[in-house]
């Protein structure tokens, strides 16, 4: 919801209280400290309110910005809740694409679940993360293309799906693994590959020796691991 919408479900809600009798614009006026004149432009539309008026408002009608959105809005931003220590089986959340490098995953991002056996998960190999990386929600879930399939798994058929451990975007050798592959940012999609680093950037390998190394040109004083996703974790051709 933007700032016009918000003004707009403010200005029902107040006409609402009015025409049920809980409220008088002279009451109202009273309360916020608003002229009569200043209310009633601003519920006619010809006069916005201002940041600091709003608080006002709010607080003289006793809401919060929450009490004015959709529930359905409110719904599809709600971060998806982590779940109990007892359960043995953890949703993990299918994303879209674009919300690979968003820290928590909310519900609008998500288009379904899939469960995992907590024992599995926890048993994965964890990398130090940065604080910020491990405030993210950690395993996600994405389908693969078959264009980016074909780049390390050639041969395969239909879509890939990947189960991806975000706070593991270290560049560290893992121990017992040869080489990891990683789910990158790049090109405003999700590239698969192994990854080294290179100064100013990232290098993606594919396995499919057909196809060529990319890379991942990274601003000076950013930090070319945010780029990284996460480390494959599972790999599957079924969701």
């Amino acid at each position: 919801m933007g700032f016009v919408a918000l003004q707009e479900a403010l200005r029902r809600e107040v006409r609402r209280r009015i025409e049920s009798g809980e409220l008088t614009g002279m009451e109202l006026a009273q309360k916020t400290g608003f002229t009569q004149a200043h209310i009633s432009n601003f519920l006619n539309r010809k006069r916005g309110l201002k940041l600091r008026a709003l608080d006002r408002m709010l607080r003289a009608l006793g809401l919060t910005l929450y009490d004015l959105l959709d529930p359905r809005e409110l719904a599809r931003h709600a971060v998806l809740p982590a779940a109990g220590r007892k359960e043995e089986f953890l949703a993990v959340p299918v994303i879209r694409p674009q919300a690979a490098l968003k820290p928590l995953i909310a519900r609008g991002d998500t288009l379904q679940l899939l469960h995992y056996r907590r024992s599995f998960l926890e048993r994965l190999p964890a990398a130090p993360a940065r604080a910020a990386r491990r405030q993210w929600t950690r395993f996600v879930v994405i389908q693969l293309d078959p264009e980016q399939a074909s780049a390390m798994w050639p041969g395969t058929s239909g879509r890939l799906t990947l189960l991806l451990d975000r706070h593991f975007n270290s560049l560290k050798p893992l121990r017992g693994v040869a080489r990891i592959i990683y789910a990158v940012w790049h090109r405003n999609r999700v590239w698969v590959r192994y990854v080294n680093r290179t100064p100013g950037g990232l290098l993606l390998q594919p396995r499919n020796p057909a196809l060529p190394t990319e890379l991942v040109s990274v601003p000076a004083g950013a930090d070319a691991t945010d780029l990284i996703v996460g480390r494959v974790a599972q790999l599957s051709e079924k969701l």
